[in-house]
C-alpha cells in the first residue's frame, strides 16, 4: 500500500500541519479525525486496514488531515468568537492548501468527505459549504449543530460553519442544485445521544429538497469497531 507523510507550514493557520496519504488512485477521500484527533488516528484505529482492499485496488485514495479542534471549538478558555475564527482559518487551510494537494496527486474528479463523531461534523460542514467539489459525504455518529460549543453565541463564522443554520436560509439556486447532486449519507446508533442531531440534519436537508440517506443502527454504535463496519458498508453509496 502506498503511504506518504506530508508536512508544511500553513499560511492560513500560521503553523506546521501534517497529513497522511494512503493509496495511489481512485476517488479522493478527505478524512477528518474525531474530536481533537490527529492525522494518524485512522491508521492507528485500523480504519485504513479495514479499507485495504479498496485502497490497494485503486478504488480510493485517502488524505487523512490533522485537526485544530483544541484551538477552535474545544478551546474552552477562549471566547466563542475567537474559537469560531480559528475554525474559519482551518477551513481556509483545507480549501486553499489541502484540496490543491489532492488534485495535484490525483486527477480523479470525485471527492468524498468522511468522518466519525466530531469528524462527521467536519465532513458535513465542509462538504455542504463547498458543494461544487463534493461528490459524497459520509458522516458517522455525528453532531451537526455547533452552537452547543458556543453557548448560543452566533456570528458569521459560527453561522456559516453550522449546517443546521445555513442550509435552511440558503437561497442561491445554483448552490442548492449542487447540493442536490451530493450523495449524503448519515449513520448512527439508535441509542447514540447524537442521533437526534442526525435526524434534525436529515430533515433540514429534505426541507430544502436535498436528498440524503439516514441509516440508524441498533444500539449505541459509537466506537471504532462500528465505524469500521460502517465505512465498509457505506463508502460506496447508500446501501
Amino acid at each position: 500500500m502506498n503511504r506518504e507523510y506530508h508536512r508544511w507550514y500553513s499560511p492560513a493557520l500560521n503553523r506546521d500541519m501534517e497529513l497522511l496519504i494512503f493509496g495511489h488512485a481512485g476517488a479522493r477521500v478527505l478524512v477528518f479525525p474525531t474530536s481533537m484527533g490527529r492525522f494518524f488516528e485512522w491508521e492507528d484505529r485500523h480504519m485504513i486496514s479495514a479499507l485495504r482492499e479498496h485502497i490497494n485496488n485503486g478504488w480510493l485514495q485517502l488524505f487523512c488531515v490533522d485537526s485544530v479542534d483544541s484551538e477552535s471549538w474545544y478551546c474552552w478558555w477562549a471566547q466563542a468568537s475567537g474559537r469560531a475564527h480559528r475554525h474559519a482559518q482551518y477551513d481556509d487551510y483545507l480549501y486553499h492548501e489541502v484540496l490543491p494537494l489532492t488534485r495535484h496527486r490525483n486527477p480523479n474528479p470525485f471527492m468524498i468527505f468522511v468522518g466519525a463523531s466530531f469528524g462527521a461534523y467536519h465532513a458535513m460542514n465542509f462538504g455542504l459549504k463547498h458543494p461544487e467539489m463534493t461528490g459524497r459525504i459520509l458522516a458517522m455518529s455525528g453532531l451537526y449543530d455547533i452552537r452547543r460549543f458556543t453557548g448560543g453565541y452566533v456570528d458569521d463564522n459560527v453561522y456559516y460553519n453550522n449546517p443546521v443554520q445555513f442550509i435552511p436560509n440558503e437561497q442561491d439556486q445554483g448552490r442548492l442544485e449542487q447540493m442536490r447532486h451530493i450523495d449524503i449519507i448519515m449513520v448512527g446508533g439508535k441509542d447514540d445521544r447524537l442521533i437526534h442531531s442526525a435526524r434534525e440534519m436529515s430533515t433540514v436537508l429534505w426541507n430544502k429538497g436535498i436528498g440524503n440517506a439516514l441509516r440508524e443502527w441498533d444500539g449505541w454504535a459509537h466506537d471504532w469497531p462500528y465505524w469500521q463496519q460502517m465505512i465498509l458498508r457505506y463508502i460506496g453509496g447508500h446501501d
